[in-house]
């Protein structure tokens, strides 16, 4: 229950008619869940636009409708219409306004760019936390709330969404909040309605530009600049070749991150390890803060993920030791989550679900010089053949040996895709493989690994399903290992 003038404090607004005088018993964007007494937004989507039913919300009990343009009510009921110019940006005030402003309650965090946000919110949650803080987490495999999971749908949830959720975890007594910001949700208001203590920049790369995403890379790279205009202080990638253009109109302070000599905090003396299957990085910090870390996680992003973690927690007063421990345990799941199967070769699993992705991560691993480079994985159905000819060709030229098998096939025969993914490997020199089934391709890896190997499982990540025929069957690779390793015992 809320004074429908509360909510609509911060917002600039019309009263068509009716009183912004009144009780609100429930804020609603999704016309099947309205009940006697709600506000109702109507949202103009892809597909429906909530205006066209305001008649019917008001049929169903809604005292208010919160609209952007002209709506027809029954001249007899006593609604009250309150015209916006947008109605996705009000909906985020309205809805902090309901929740009674719970982001005020704790440290918000948000990170924004292409690559790097889901290892980095993890990385941030594991160091707070063992500082003696409690921190909740938004992201784009889930949202934690003290000790409840909720799987994620969005990187960036709805506003409302949002908000319930940051009122749980003030209700669960959570100190500070680590989010993922999505362009998307950027550009959609979906994280209006407060201000993030902190804003982060990982790195920008073309990505998300297309029908139902961004129209072009400038749009892309404005709506990620926009978090910088939503917060207090921006940590921000001085190596980044777009971070001034980023920036442009911030109204932040400004702290900078990277391997360059001009950045506040800095990596230097980077160097590889592989201990026992296991792989990882080891480098100095200087500027700001200066330690030596080790990070058990491959690569020079894995060196960026830590140094922006680090940039963050340096705001907590962490302590050194903490911190540096915290980082060793730190994983993410599907994330180069090593995954301990034999001392005498290494294997991971991995979201690298398309080209890009899978250039970056087996680039990275081939400075660790292995004796092979075993690369599985597969391509989902009724998605685009140009990413199974893009990802056959990278794994044939990078890859010693591709094991190509299925992934979520969906609707397609797995034999299909997998004869598209084929096509690219033959573009290349690279030996492959074809087992269809993915546990017994996954039994032939590891059942063929030799001293030296770096097996990477691409593809499936934090995903525990299959998706066949329009249903999920479950399957996570890391319960596929452990019965082959099992089965290989007996």
């Amino acid at each position: 229950m809320a004074k429908l003038s509360y909510l609509l404090e911060k917002l600039t607004y019309e009263c068509v008619c009716g009183s912004v005088n009144r009780e609100i018993t429930a804020v609603c964007y999704d016309s099947r869940k309205v009940t006697p007494g709600a506000l109702f937004i109507c949202i103009e989507g892809a597909n429906f636009d909530g205006h066209s039913v305001a008649t019917e919300m008001v049929g169903k009990g809604a005292v208010c409708l919160v609209v952007s343009k002209d709506v027809e009510v029954p001249v007899d009921s006593d609604v009250t219409v309150i015209k916006v110019k947008d109605t996705r940006y009000a909906m985020a005030f309205i809805s902090a306004a309901y929740f009674n402003h719970p982001a005020d309650k704790m440290k918000v965090i948000g990170i924004t760019g292409t690559k790097g946000k889901t290892t980095t919110t993890y990385m941030v949650k594991s160091i707070l936390e063992n500082a003696g803080m409690k921190v909740g987490l938004v992201g784009t495999i889930e949202t934690i709330i003290g000790e409840k999971k909720i799987p994620a749908l969005n990187t960036t949830p709805e506003s409302y969404i949002l908000q319930e959720y940051f009122a749980q975890m003030v209700e669960a007594g959570c100190d500070a909040v680590v989010m993922e910001v999505s362009s998307q949700g950027l550009m959609m208001h979906r994280t209006q309605g407060f201000v993030f203590n902190l804003g982060i920049f990982t790195n920008l790369e073309p990505d998300h530009i297309g029908p139902n995403e961004h129209s072009s890379f400038e749009e892309y790279m404005a709506c990620k600049g926009l978090l910088f205009k939503q917060c207090k202080v921006g940590i921000v990638n001085a190596d980044d070749k777009h971070v001034n253009d980023l920036l442009a109109g911030h109204t932040c302070e400004v702290e900078t991150y990277g391997f360059g000599e001009g950045a506040d905090l800095r990596a230097e003396n980077v160097e590889l390890y592989r201990e026992n299957g296991e792989l990882g990085v080891k480098f100095t910090v200087t500027g700001k803060l200066n330690a030596d870390v080790k990070v058990p996680s491959p690569g020079r992003f894995s060196v960026y993920n830590a140094l922006t973690a680090i940039a963050i927690c340096r705001h907590f007063n962490v302590e050194d030791e903490r911190m540096k421990d915290a980082l060793l345990k730190a994983h993410v799941k599907g994330r180069i989550e090593m995954i301990p199967v034999s001392p005498e070769f290494s294997l991971m699993i991995d979201y690298a679900h398309n080209a890009m992705a899978l250039e970056s991560l087996l680039t990275t691993l081939k400075e660790y010089k292995p004796e092979r480079l075993v690369c599985l994985f597969g391509c989902g159905g009724n998605r685009s053949k140009l990413r199974r000819f893009e990802m056959g060709e990278v794994s044939g030229k990078l890859a010693d040996l591709t094991i190509i098998t299925s992934d979520n096939p969906r609707f397609e025969k797995p034999e299909d895709i997998i004869a598209d993914i084929r096509t690219g490997i033959a573009k290349t020199t690279g030996d492959y493989v074809e087992i269809v089934n993915r546990k017994e391709a996954i039994s032939y890896a590891i059942q063929n690994g030799k001293p030296g190997d770096i097996i990477v499982l691409a593809g499936k990540g934090h995903e525990d399903y299959q998706e066949i025929e329009g249903k999920k069957y479950p399957m996570d690779e890391r319960v596929l290992i452990r019965e082959i390793l099992e089965e290989n015992k007996q």
